[in-house]
Parts: structure tokens; C-alpha cells; sequence
């Protein structure tokens, strides 16, 4: 009897034994596995090339890291989550907080409760650290709003008729891009230098004898059926369901100067510019992608110019 017991505690031991070695066996296979998918993605991640990449930044680094930018939402948020995706890729995750005013995106990038902003054209970056003390600058200039001619009573720049009435925003920033724009298709000459602080007494030289009438910019596209022509800013022209691409006669073109200085652009604190994550960021921001994805999507309303 004292045999019989001891043979099967004996087995039992065995059994517990061999029972133990399989669980470590598994356990020791289970970690291996995981380790060997984490440096795969470890790999991928710091292989992170092509659309959206910039050739200066770590992005193995990076892995892991959440960059915060507020933005306003259309466009802005929309086209960020473009280049979210591309920095999913990268393991890097794009946090986008919308706003609808123009001035907390500033004071929290500011702060330091995101990372960034995306929203403003450059003469706004200005005059806001001016009044405000902030500290802030732009990274990268992304795309601008053009300004379009929009036929009224006339249907044509070539019907232009002697005292043809254009209908022009009359507030000072609005109304210079619109006499550029008159400029830019010859029907009137403004003064050099007028740039973009341009007002009708720049005009030097009128051919036709344009009539510039100035109106508050909300009220242009209502007053189309009793000019020739208008000049309307871009948003109330969406607003009015008119197309920048298909109905309006001319733009802005982007390598004008009223493109060029309101650009919205991309903005950090100053001293945050040239951050790996930034730099990510703004790579992602003027990828092919995003110039894509803004091309197809706003019909000319958008414009890359990048």
C-alpha cells in the first residue's frame, strides 16, 4: 500500500511539474511575441517616409506623442483631420479642440493648452501680440480665401461697359484686396506702392470710368441685380451659394500679394517653432495630401498655397 501511495504522488508531482514548465513555456512565448510585435511597430514607425514627411524629425521619437491644436472648423478643422491621418501612420496623435471666436485659439496656444493653432491670416497674428502682449508666430502658411468679381448686370469682363458700377467692400483690409483685384484685370491702375492699404483716392488711372461703390462686405452679394459686378469676399459668397470656381469671373490669384498676406497659416508660441512635433506637424499640414483633400473638396472657396 505504502508503494501504491507513493507511485502516485509521484505521478502527481510529475504531472504538476510538467503542468508548471508549460505555463512558463507559453508565458515565455506569449512575452516573446509581444516584444517582437512591439519592435515591428517600433520599426515601422521609425520608417515612416513619404506624403507628409519631413527628413529632419525623429519620428521613432516621436511615437506616442499627442500634439493639440485648435482650429476653427471649417475649414481648418477639416483639413487638419487630414493630416491626422498621415500622422496616425507615424503613431503621433493629432488632437483638434474647435473654436468659433478668433480669440481663445490664440490665448490658449499662448498658455500652453495646445500646442498650436490654425485659423488666422497674418495682419490678425500681428494686430492680436500687438494689443495682447502674446508671444506667438507662424510655422507654415497653408492656404488662402480668395476674393472673386462676380457678374452682376454685366455677364462678361468683356461686356465692360463706360461707368460700369463694381460693387467693393468698404472696410479698409477688404477693400484694398478688391482694388488689387480690379487692378490685376486692367480695369483700373492704382498707385505704386498702394499695396494693400490701397482706398479709391489710389486710383490713377479708371479707362472706363468704373463707378467703385463701397458697401458693408455682408451686403454685397444681395446687391448683385443692381451693379455690374461685385467684388465679394469669400465666405459670404459660400454663404450666398455662389462657386469661386465656376462663377466668378476672376480671382485672387495665389501669387498675389493680397494671397500671399492672408494666408492662414499654422501658429505655435514663439520658441516652439522648430519642435520636432511642430515640425512633424507642419510637414503633415503641406502634404500632397492635404493640397489633395482642399483642391477637392471647397471648389476654389480653399486654395493651397503651399
Amino acid at each position: 500500500m505504502k508503494k501504491f501511495l507513493s507511485a502516485v504522488l509521484a505521478a502527481a508531482l510529475t504531472l504538476s511539474l510538467a503542468a508548471c514548465g508549460a505555463t512558463a513555456s507559453s508565458s515565455q512565448a506569449a512575452s516573446s511575441e509581444a516584444a517582437s510585435s512591439e519592435a515591428a511597430s517600433a520599426d515601422e514607425t521609425a520608417a515612416f517616409t513619404g506624403d507628409g514627411y519631413d527628413a529632419d524629425v525623429d519620428y521613432a521619437a516621436l511615437a506616442g506623442t499627442t500634439i493639440k491644436v485648435a482650429a476653427s472648423p471649417v475649414p481648418h478643422a477639416e483639413i487638419l483631420k487630414v493630416a491626422k491621418d498621415i500622422l496616425a501612420k507615424a503613431d503621433i496623435t493629432l488632437e483638434i479642440t474647435e473654436f468659433t471666436d478668433y480669440v481663445q485659439p490664440n490665448t490658449v496656444t499662448e498658455s500652453g493648452e495646445v500646442d498650436a493653432n490654425y485659423f488666422q491670416h497674418g495682419p490678425y497674428l500681428e494686430s492680436f501680440n500687438e494689443e495682447n502682449g502674446t508671444h506667438l508666430v507662424s510655422v507654415a502658411a497653408v492656404h488662402y480665401e480668395p476674393f472673386g468679381l462676380y457678374p452682376g448686370k454685366s455677364k462678361s469682363l468683356e461686356d465692360l461697359a463706360d461707368g460700369a458700377k463694381i460693387a467693393v467692400p468698404n472696410d479698409t483690409t477688404n477693400e484694398a484686396r478688391a482694388l488689387q483685384l480690379l487692378a490685376a484685370q486692367g480695369i483700373i491702375t492704382l498707385k505704386e506702392g498702394a499695396g494693400l492699404t490701397a482706398t479709391k483716392n489710389d486710383v490713377v488711372d479708371n479707362p472706363h470710368n468704373v463707378e467703385i461703390i463701397e458697401m458693408e462686405a455682408a451686403q454685397l452679394p444681395r446687391t448683385l441685380a443692381d451693379v455690374d459686378y461685385a467684388i465679394i469676399n469669400g465666405n459670404y459668397a459660400q454663404e450666398a451659394g455662389f462657386s469661386v470656381g465656376t462663377d466668378a469671373l476672376a480671382v485672387e490669384d495665389a501669387t498675389s500679394e493680397a494671397a500671399q498676406t492672408y494666408a492662414n497659416l499654422l501658429v505655435v508660441k514663439e520658441g516652439n517653432e522648430d519642435s520636432p512635433a511642430i515640425k512633424a506637424l507642419a510637414a503633415a499640414l503641406t502634404s500632397q495630401a492635404v493640397k489633395d483633400y482642399i483642391n477637392e473638396n471647397y471648389d476654389g472657396a480653399v486654395v493651397p498655397i503651399f
